[in-house]
This record gives structure tokens, C-alpha cells and sequence, in this order.
């Protein structure tokens, strides 16, 4: 059974590691084509293939075959900072090993292509290789032990974001026996109690268990760990305390005690800077960028509806400061007077959310699906009222809801795009919004807004929760 549920990951690992390999040689091909000329081009790839099996392992130490295995939601984009450390370091290696073979030395226009081409190639490569393998192999069934309301809440995220490739198939129930009425009051059929797992799942061919340890005590999750050892699943544990304290958790230890270290909730001052940096060139670059398809869509706006260009409306931003956000006009010059009529339609008590808003213009509609309404919003980050990445910005009206913790979402500058626009949008409840703030607060990193700026692009095209 152990050989069996292996199989996934024995397929990705090892197509990873083809991927990988062609594309080394097609770097080193492409730099001696554009690099210079080589009498020993022959030579000079044989050479470069028999350094594959070291390739290899250099990209094994820095883990990017492993994280597939112990993340979730890992992809491609994930492996970019290891994969940018591993080309940099392999690139020095190689240049060093032709110095001492048989042949040409690589002169440097060599290795800049060679390592340019490098980094272009292996991101590309790794995901057509995760691609193909998730629809060959199918998405990873997964078992959920846990109670019924933690339940409903991680059936809904892993149906809304197939791209994790899970399939929740059903539940565990904590105790010996399936708990009374629990099919009825979970989304997912109760298949078992604990005492049933090892029949559970060699009966289901489950390949992950999903804990929430709001589900039992330690023991219940250690009896659940060894259960899952003895049978090569992945298990994935959501602890309780950690439910908004995010990814960059460090595991420390004093003298074998376990230490969590949380990040400070106060960012330094040359974080703020490259912060703001990035803002000042990134929404100047793209106001550049953008300015003749402003001007279009500016047109467009007039000769569709009569009204302003622009809607402008009331935000409350870093530390309860309110500014004016700028969007290109989508609705009808009346649609705030209108507000108050459709509250009683509305899909969520906390704000106006609507399956087809009668206020929206049929361009705005194109501009919303696109969102390309909110290209004027690049004025507010060059003003600092708004940055590229953050929080989402609320009206007064939701932003006085929250309350407590959730507070803290506005310890930084409220943006463009964020984790709520790019895991879903209205798909996702205003109480998942906020811990999702919280998280992004939390946890910043350069490389975290990086990463949600290059995530942005795909969850436009997918238009998942534009409305």
C-alpha cells in the first residue's frame, strides 16, 4: 500500500528531474549558439550532459523536489527564489568544470546566456511538467479528520481552488465511531472513526489526511500520525493557535523545548522603504505602460454613459485614515443612490454583493471581468494613500464591522492587489477576507508581494469572483 500512494509523488519527482535536465542542456546549447563561436560544440555538449547527475543534485539540496510533498499549495512560482540561488551557484560550477576538460573554456557571454536562459527555462519547463503530470495522475484524494464546522469550512476552500489538485472525499469522525447525524450536518460523508482509518483509507485510496486539531487532544493527533507513517500518506495538521499567524512561523527550539518564532508587528523602517521603492517605480512603470490604453477606455466610458470618468469614493486606509480612491466609472451616475434599495439582495450582510448588479454599464461590465477599472488606482500609490500590494481597501461602512485582531490589517497601506483579489475575490466571505489581511500583515515579505503581483495576471484571466 506504502508503494502505491508513493506513486504520485515518484511520477512528479522524477518527471521534475527530467524537466530539469533538458533544460540545462538546452540552456548550454542556446548559449553556445548565442554566445560565441565553438570549433567543439559536440564535445561541448556531451560534456555538459554528463553534468546532469550534479545539476541534479545541487537542485536536490535546495529542496525543490521535496516541497511538492509537504506543501499544499506549492507551485512553480514558489520555486523561483531557490531556483534564481541554485541557477546563480550552478552557473559558477559550470563555468569552474570546463575550465578543466578537454575543451573550449566558456567565455562570459557564454555563461550570461547560459544562466539567463537557465532561469528562463527551468520555471517554464517545471510547469508544464506539474501540469501535465496533475492531469495524468488525477487530483490527490483526501480524507478530512475533523469536526463538522471545521469540516464545511476546508471543503469549500479545496472545491474552490481545484488548481491545489485535492479532492476531498470524506471524513473521519473523532472517536470510535462516526458521530450521530454527522452525514447529515457535514458537506462530505463520515466514512469511519479513527479505529477505522487503515480500512478507511486502503478502501478509498486516499493519498492525504487533512487534521484540524480543533478535531482532539495531542494523542488523537499523534495516534493519527503514526497511522499515516505506517502507510507512506501526507498529512497535513491545522493547528489551532496558528489559524491567522501565516507561513513564516520558523520552528526554534531551547535546549529541545519547540519555539515559535512569529514575526514582529511592526515592520523596520528599511522594510517600509524597499516597500514604498517598489510602490513609487512599479505604478509609475505602469502608468507609462498603460497611459494609450487609459486614453481608450476613457472613450469608451463617454460614449457608452453619461456620467464622470471617474468614480470616487470614500476608503479608510493605513491607521483609520480616510482617502478618496479613484476607479474608472462602471456604473450609472446614480448607482449610490440606488445602494440602499439592493442591500435587501444582497448575497452577504456585510456588503453589497450581487450575482448582476443592474447599476453596471456594459462597459464597465468588460471592465470589471478584466479589472481594468482600477488602473486610476496607480495615482493613489504614487500619492502613498494606496500600494501595489496590501490589504483591500473597505468603505466606512464595512470597515467599522471589524473589530479586535482584525484591527491590525490596517498596520499597512491598503493595495491594489492582495491575497482577497487573488484567491477569489467576492468568491470569498467578508470573515476570510479579513483573515486573509491579517495574514498578509503578518507575514510580509519582498518576495511575498512579488509573488501576489505575478499571481495577479492568472486570477484576471480566470475572472474567478470578478463581479
Amino acid at each position: 500500500m506504502a508503494a502505491q500512494h508513493g506513486r504520485r509523488d515518484f511520477v512528479l519527482r522524477r518527471l521534475l528531474a527530467i524537466g530539469d535536465g533538458f533544460a540545462v542542456v538546452a540552456a548550454l546549447a542556446l548559449a553556445a549558439a548565442l554566445g560565441g563561436v565553438r570549433t567543439d560544440t559536440v564535445a561541448y555538449l556531451f560534456w555538459g550532459v554528463a553534468s546532469l547527475p550534479a545539476w541534479l543534485l545541487l537542485f536536490k539540496a535546495y529542496g525543490l523536489y521535496d516541497r511538492d510533498i509537504k506543501r499544499v499549495s506549492h507551485t512553480t512560482l514558489d520555486d523561483l527564489p531557490w531556483l534564481f540561488h541554485a541557477a546563480v551557484i550552478g552557473s559558477l560550477l559550470t563555468w569552474a568544470y570546463y575550465r578543466v576538460l578537454p575543451v573550449d573554456q566558456i567565455i562570459f557571454a557564454e555563461l550570461a546566456v547560459f544562466g539567463v536562459a537557465l532561469l528562463a527555462f527551468t520555471p517554464l519547463v517545471r510547469a508544464a511538467v506539474r501540469k501535465g503530470a496533475a492531469r495524468a495522475v488525477g487530483p490527490e484524494r483526501v480524507l478530512l479528520v475533523s469536526d463538522d464546522r471545521m469540516t464545511g469550512v476546508l471543503v469549500r476552500k479545496l472545491r474552490a481552488h481545484p488548481e491545489y489538485g485535492l479532492e476531498p472525499i470524506g471524513m473521519i469522525a473523532v472517536g470510535s465511531r462516526p458521530a450521530t447525524g454527522a452525514k447529515e450536518a457535514s458537506p462530505l460523508p463520515t466514512l469511519g472513526g479513527l479505529d477505522d482509518m487503515i480500512d478507511v483509507i486502503g478502501e478509498h485510496d486516499v493519498e492525504r489526511i487533512v487534521v484540524s486539531h480543533a478535531a482532539g487532544d495531542d494523542e488523537l493527533l499523534l495516534g493519527v500520525l503514526r497511522r499515516c507513517k505506517q502507510l507512506s500518506i501526507k498529512v497535513s495538521v491545522l493547528p489551532q493557535l496558528l489559524d491567522v499567524m501565516g507561513p513564516s512561523v520558523e520552528v526554534d527550539d531551547v535546549e529541545g523545548v519547540t519555539v515559535l518564532g512569529i514575526n514582529p508587528p511592526v515592520l523596520s523602517r528599511s522594510s517600509r522603504a524597499v516597500k514604498r521603492g517598489m510602490d513609487v517605480i512599479g505604478a509609475s512603470v505602469a502608468l507609462l505602460l498603460a497611459a494609450p490604453l487609459m486614453a481608450l477606455i476613457a472613450i469608451a466610458i463617454k460614449l457608452d454613459s453619461r456620467g464622470p470618468l471617474l468614480f470616487r469614493q470614500s476608503r479608510i486606509g493605513k491607521d483609520g485614515e480616510s482617502f478618496r480612491l479613484g476607479k474608472f466609472r462602471t456604473m450609472i451616475a446614480d448607482a449610490e443612490e440606488r445602494r440602499e434599495e439592493l442591500l435587501a439582495q444582497s448575497k452577504s450582510a456585510h456588503w453589497l454583493h450581487l450575482d448582476h448588479d443592474p447599476r453596471i454599464t456594459r462597459v464597465g461590465r468588460f471592465l470589471r471581468l478584466t479589472s481594468l477599472d482600477e488602473l486610476p488606482q496607480l495615482w493613489n500609490v504614487l500619492k502613498g494613500e494606496m500600494s501595489l500590494v496590501g490589504p483591500r481597501p473597505l468603505v466606512e461602512s464595512e470597515d467599522a464591522q471589524i473589530t479586535g485582531w482584525g484591527r491590525s490589517r490596517l498596520d499597512l497601506t491598503p493595495g491594489i492587489t492582495g491575497y482577497w483579489q487573488v484567491l477569489g475575490r467576492t468568491n470569498i466571505p467578508f470573515e476570510e477576507m479579513i483573515k486573509l489581511d491579517y495574514l498578509y500583515v503578518s507575514n510580509w515579505s519582498l518576495w511575498g508581494d512579488i509573488r501576489l503581483i505575478l499571481r495577479t495576471l492568472p486570477a484576471v484571466i480566470r475572472q474567478r469572483g470578478a463581479n
